[in-house]
């Protein structure tokens, strides 16, 4: 039968430590957490970052030269999706105007991509 640790708080273990004269081994700001399964992890930062999955920003950016146009996807790449706006990064003045100008005809254009309907405009920035 395995035997049950007990743990003080941290409070009873910085006076303990200072009744021993010892000091406290660790830093007062410092919490403890329960040591997890490193596979739970895994599949949780897996999901979280998309790994292995496809995903609306990759979608997007396969079809980028159908949506915008060869000359401009050229100059322009969609970075990622902040709620329901994509962010595009543009590095030519001119493209950037362009692909503004466009963006509703662009916008309609990507809401017909499987699973891109939930997006509702375009951030364009210099870059």
């Amino acid at each position: 039968m395995p035997e049950k640790t007990h743990s003080f708080s941290k409070l009873a273990e910085e006076l303990i430590a200072d009744l021993r004269g010892a000091g406290a081994s660790e830093p007062r700001r410092q919490v403890k957490r329960p040591t997890r399964p490193l596979a739970e992890l895994v599949e949780e930062l897996m999901i979280k970052h998309q790994v292995g999955r496809p995903s609306v920003e990759q979608t997007i950016r396969d079809r980028w030269v159908e949506l915008v146009g060869a000359a401009n996807a050229g100059y322009s790449h969609a970075v990622r999706i902040e709620g329901r706006r994509l962010v595009v990064v543009a590095s030519h003045a001119v493209v950037r105007n362009e692909l503004f100008h466009h963006r509703a005809e662009i916008v309609g254009r990507i809401r017909q991509l499987p699973g891109c309907d939930t997006l509702k405009s375009l951030n364009i920035r210099a870059g």
